[in-house]
């Protein structure tokens, strides 16, 4: 396991963290830290603990808009699938008769007319 120390708030902490986890954990603790620093700029002095849980609720909010948001895109993306699927067999069953009057016609076209080979006045 490995370890990584950050600072939030002027406060050095040693975390542990998977292999290859280090530079992660450390953008996440650099990202909180500058959030806690937002919030101290906003609210003043009022407590680090008290930064701290207002600066997580602040990031909880985003990442619940961010989950509705996504969730709302999954669901266009299944209209989308949907309507476009629909689409398709439109096409397909177009096509297909499309395709049978074309047959229809290369018969009518390539049928013999029961004329006789001398007749050509016809």
């Amino acid at each position: 396991m490995a370890h990584v120390t950050v600072t939030i708030a002027g406060k050095t902490y040693r975390m542990a963290c998977g292999e290859g986890e280090e530079e992660h954990l450390t953008k996440l603790a650099s990202s909180f830290d500058e959030r806690v620093a937002e919030m101290r700029k906003a609210f003043g002095e009022i407590g680090d603990m008290r930064l701290h849980v207002m600066a997580a609720l602040t990031i909880s909010d985003e990442l619940a808009e961010l989950k509705r948001r996504f969730a709302a895109l999954g669901a266009e993306t299944a209209g989308l699938r949907d309507a476009a699927s629909s689409s398709e067999a439109q096409l397909a069953e177009g096509i297909e008769r499309t395709a049978e009057r074309i047959e229809r016609l290369t018969q009518a076209l390539t049928a013999p007319t029961g004329k006789g080979k001398g007749d050509q006045n016809a």
